[in-house]
């Protein structure tokens, strides 16, 4: 059931008539349903609900939704965005942090372009001390992701992190290679449909592999992100970090916006360091279907979001 939910809703978000629907409407007309885990489709509105993250004792991350431009003009125009956003991000006063796709900024165009687009953000970014997550994506992108990020990170930028994905059975050398580079890695269960080939299939085994990633993480890396809405890896996690004596202040959990807003205020009344991910913009139909395959109990969410916590 896992995998077939994931290929099922993986499918959905990459249908293009669904996705026109979706922009064409907005989330005006499915009020209880995509709201729930999208903050609005400006950055007006996703700045609001980050301040009101922030007095709840929240940390944040915000980011453009946005994929796949396979276009030069495209390319640049999705960086214009997170400049603007870097800068209006400042001007609010909330904490400085964002998430990008390498596929927004033109990986599929042309590599030197992506990583001047990258640039282009880091640059302002650091200026005023933001920090840059990339996120990762397909498969397909993991090897070239990470060597743009590398690319980067040989540059001094060190305001620059990763996002590595459990279920793909090479991120164990993955999490090596960033902790000897001593990178900050957000590890999360992986999203994209995947084959037999290249990823664990069945949900045990994607949550033994992330136990064990994480644990590797805690050990030797740089103020890990252990990224999961799911209360049995979590209680490991703790229970590891604490058996090992590591700090509470030396990793931070983080999870999505809308998803589990119980356990999340549990985490940070425990005492510990809790990062909401506030995706926003009119592109929101690809990641919301996926955030429905992830973890089928998220559709459970969904429908219990028509009737309560509104």
């Amino acid at each position: 059931m896992y995998a077939g939910a994931k290929a099922f809703f993986y499918a959905l978000s990459r249908s293009a008539l669904l996705k026109r629907l979706a922009s064409r409407y907005g989330l005006a007309t499915s009020e209880s349903f995509a709201s729930r885990f999208i903050a609005g489709e400006t950055i007006e509105t996703a700045i609001e609900a980050s301040r009101r993250l922030q007095t709840q004792g929240f940390l944040i991350t915000l980011d453009h939704l946005g994929e796949g431009v396979d276009t030069i003009d495209a390319a640049a125009a999705a960086t214009r965005e997170y400049v603007r956003l870097i800068d209006v991000i400042v001007a609010s006063g909330i904490e400085r942090n964002i998430s990008i796709k390498l596929t927004q900024l033109g990986i599929d165009v042309d590599r030197a372009t992506c990583i001047d687009n990258l640039r282009r953000i880091l640059e302002p970014a650091a200026r005023h001390q933001c920090y840059v997550r990339i996120d990762m994506e397909h498969s397909a992108y993991t090897e070239r992701t990470i060597e743009i990020f590398e690319t980067l990170w040989e540059q001094e930028y060190r305001n620059l992190g990763l996002a590595l994905q459990a279920y793909l059975y090479r991120t164990e050398n993955d999490v090596r290679r960033m902790n000897e580079l001593g990178a900050r890695v957000r590890l999360v269960k992986g999203a994209y449909k995947e084959t037999a080939a290249v990823a664990y299939q069945r949900k045990d085994e994607v949550d033994a592999a992330f136990v064990r990633l994480a644990r590797q993480l805690l050990d030797a890396g740089t103020y890990p992100a252990i990224a999961t809405h799911d209360p049995g890896v979590i209680d490991q996690v703790r229970s590891h970090a604490t058996t090992s004596g590591i700090a509470s202040d030396r990793f931070e959990f983080q999870m999505l916006y809308g998803i589990r807003r119980d356990l999340q205020a549990s985490l940070v009344a425990s005492g510990y360091r809790m990062r909401i991910y506030v995706p926003f913009g009119r592109d929101w139909f690809p990641y919301f279907m996926r955030r429905l395959g992830e973890r089928p109990a998220n559709v459970g969410f969904v429908v219990k979001a028509l009737f309560r916590e509104r």
